[in-house]
C-alpha cells in the first residue's frame, strides 16, 4: 500500500517518526511530506501569498520532504505535485496531544487529513493525549497501523476522516477501543497576560473545557476514562434544520 504521511507536529517529531517506521514494518511504502516547523492549531488553512519551499531529509532510518507551509500546503502539494502517483491512503499524526471535540476544528492534523478526504482519499488522522510528546509512541503507532488495515473504508461515506486518539499511557494499559461521537462541550479559554522587557503587554492562550459539560459516552469523556476512540468525521456544514426554516421565511 502506498501511504502518504503528514503531521502538524513537524517532520522531526517523535510521533512521525514512530508511524513512519510501523508503515515501514509493516511493508508499505510510505512517502513523508509535513511541515518543517510546528503547526499545531492551524486548522485547515493554507499558503496563498506568499510560495511554498521543501527541504529534503536523507536519514539512516528515515526519507521525507519538510515543506514550510501548513498541514494542508503539504497534503496538496504532496498530492498535486511531489508524489508519482495517487496514494492509496493518508495517515496524519501521531499528534502529540489529543484532538476530540472542539479541538477537531483547531487540528492541524485533522486539517491535513480533510484536505485528504476532500479528495476522496481514506483519511486517517491519529492522536496521543501527552502534549509533551516525549513518549515511546511505537506501539500506539503500530496498532494505528493494523486498524488502518482493518476497517472497511468502502463501507464509510465519501469525504470521511476517521479521527483516531489514544489515551496517555502506555497501550497496554487502554481500556479498550470505543467507536463514539465528537463532545458538543467546547473550551473556556484563559489568556495569561504578561509584559515584555519594554512593557508592552502580551498574551497566552490556556484554559479548559469543563468537565461537567463533557458528554458522556463521546470522545473527550472516554478518552479520559482510558479508552482509545474512533470517530468518523464528515465536513458538510449545512444544517438541514436551519436550510428548511429559512427556506420557509421571506427572505427576497
Amino acid at each position: 500500500m502506498d501511504v502518504l504521511l503528514t503531521n502538524d507536529d513537524g517532520i522531526r517529531a517523535p510521533g512521525l517518526r514512530a508511524m513512519y517506521a510501523a508503515l515501514r514494518e509493516a511493508g508499505h511504502n510510505v512517502r513523508v511530506v509535513a511541515p518543517m516547523r510546528q503547526q499545531s492549531g492551524v486548522g485547515h488553512s493554507l499558503t496563498v501569498f506568499e510560495p511554498l519551499r521543501a527541504m529534503q531529509f536523507e536519514e539512516p532510518d528515515f526519507t521525507g520532504t519538510g515543506v514550510y507551509g501548513t498541514p494542508t500546503d503539504c497534503v496538496k502539494l504532496a498530492l498535486g505535485r511531489l508524489l508519482p502517483r495517487r496514494p492509496d491512503m493518508v495517515i496524519s499524526g501521531i499528534n502529540a496531544g489529543p484532538n476530540v471535540g472542539p479541538d477537531i476544528l483547531y487540528s492541524g492534523t485533522v486539517g491535513a487529513a480533510t484536505e485528504a478526504a476532500h479528495e476522496e482519499l481514506p483519511s486517517l488522522a491519529v492522536s496521543y493525549d501527552d502534549r509533551q510528546g516525549c513518549a515511546d509512541l511505537l506501539p500506539q503507532a503500530r496498532h494505528a497501523v493494523a486498524l488502518a488495515q482493518r476497517i472497511d473504508w468502502t463501507r464509510l461515506g465519501p469525504r470521511r476522516v476517521v479521527n483516531l486518539n489514544y489515551p496517555a499511557g502506555a497501550l497496554d494499559q487502554a481500556k479498550g477501543l470505543r467507536v463514539c461521537p465528537q463532545t458538543s462541550a467546547v473550551w473556556k479559554n484563559v489568556y495569561l497576560e504578561r509584559f515584555d522587557p519594554r512593557g508592552a503587554p502580551y498574551w497566552w492562550l490556556e484554559g479548559e473545557i469543563p468537565a461537567h459539560t463533557i458528554n458522556a459516552g463521546s470522545d473527550k469523556d472516554l478518552l479520559n476514562r482510558g479508552y482509545i476512540t474512533v470517530t468518523p468525521l464528515r465536513f458538510d456544514f449545512t444544517d438541514q434544520a436551519g436550510l428548511k426554516e429559512l427556506e420557509g421565511m421571506e427572505l427576497a
